[in-house]
């Protein structure tokens, strides 16, 4: 296992974390819990492998999985680091909630200090609202004072452009978790920004909650290399960017742990220059596709307020990468957004006005390609 500086806390961190969210559950009594059994073999075992770097919620597992975790690395606490992450929504109110939830979240960890509690999913909206209007900061450096807390942490599920505001107001933050992977580096340059500022960067979704763990011709295409499991190159490409600590990797079986394990151990990330070939070698291909959309959003605002870009972004995946089922559940889960919100967006809303093709730099025929967009990943 690899091991890097985390930010300006001190820590020495496993280039592979293990994401808790996805611990193996079963049901007693009529309620879902984490198979406390499985899951404190997994945990054993990436600790013997290397794996120093545990991350838990609040409401993970149905709200079990900060109990499976303490239970999990009871024996070996003292040799890891736990992150877990304090909810904002209706549990934070006032400013003393801050530490009722913290101190509900060691009695169910079970453990007298966290060394990284994450504010979670936070945004600038929620972050003016709730972090500077109750003065949440001033409860965090009570408690880290206390040592109840080791490190100030958040996790960051906003607009990539914020970022640099909320780490200029909030000085006390030391680490942050946020989305990157292969295919979604809209956070490259805030990652950089924040390692400049000395936090230690954990990047979550390395490879796309596992959409990119499946066999696919993605490797091959990109590497040169015989086609293999599309994981290792995803957890290479995280790694290879220097701002990144740790890829944090939510695991299920036993299988993944090892797996995982062994492609952190085995093979060395790739280094930048290798990241910056990779990331040219994909436009190149997207540039054969018959429908080379760069994602400039020039087409955009859409009078039927359809997602032009991501659509197109959709079908890349599927056309160009390979990752065929990936593509399908983005359209599928895009589409039910909508109905869920009873909101319009759907490539059937399209009213054929053209203005989307009048701003167009690769002149793509795009009401035409909405329908084969659609006829494609329905």
């Amino acid at each position: 296992m690899q091991y890097r500086k985390f930010g300006n806390t001190g820590m020495n961190v496993s280039t592979l974390g293990f994401g808790c969210m996805r611990l193996p559950m079963h049901e007693i009594n009529g309620k879902r819990v984490v198979d406390k059994d499985k899951s404190n073999e997994m945990i054993k075992k990436a600790y013997e492998l290397g794996v120093n770097y545990f991350d838990t919620a609040f409401f993970y597992c149905d709200q079990d999985s900060e109990v499976a975790v303490g239970q999990g690395v009871k024996a070996f606490r003292d040799k890891i680091y736990v992150a877990t992450k304090i909810p904002l929504g209706d549990e934070v109110q006032k400013a003393s909630d801050y530490r009722a939830m913290l101190e509900k979240q060691l009695k169910k960890l079970d453990m007298d200090y966290i060394d990284c509690y994450h504010f979670w999913g936070i945004n600038k909206g929620g972050f003016d609202d709730k972090i500077l209007r109750l003065d949440l900061l001033s409860e965090a450096r009570k408690a880290k004072e206390e040592g109840l807390i080791k490190h100030i942490s958040f996790s960051y599920h906003g607009n990539p452009d914020d970022l640099p505001y909320i780490i200029e107001k909030a000085e006390v933050l030391e680490s942050m978790l946020i989305q990157y992977n292969l295919l979604d580096r809209s956070n490259e340059k805030g990652i950089e920004y924040a390692a400049s500022k000395g936090l230690g960067v954990v990047a979550m979704g390395p490879v796309g909650g596992g959409r990119l763990a499946a066999p696919a011709d993605l490797y091959q295409k990109v590497s040169g290399k015989e086609s293999t499991s599309t994981y290792e190159l995803a957890l290479r490409f995280v790694l290879g960017n220097p701002n990144i600590s740790c890829a944090l990797s939510g695991m299920q079986k036993m299988s993944e742990v090892e797996n995982n394990a062994a492609v952190m151990s085995s093979n060395e990330p790739f280094t930048e220059a290798e990241n910056k070939k990779i990331i040219q070698q994909m436009e190149d291909l997207k540039k054969f596709s018959d429908l080379y959309c760069t994602g400039c959003r020039y087409c955009m605002p859409c009078v039927s307020d359809i997602d032009i870009p991501h659509l197109f972004y959709m079908y890349t995946m599927y056309n160009v990468y390979g990752l065929t089922d990936l593509a399908k559940d983005m359209y599928r889960r895009y589409n039910k957004e909508r109905t869920d919100k009873n909101k319009g967006g759907f490539v059937k809303d399209c009213i054929e006005c053209g203005a989307c093709e009048t701003k167009c730099p690769q002149s793509i025929e795009i009401r035409e390609k909405l329908k084969l967009v659609h006829e494609t990943l329905s």
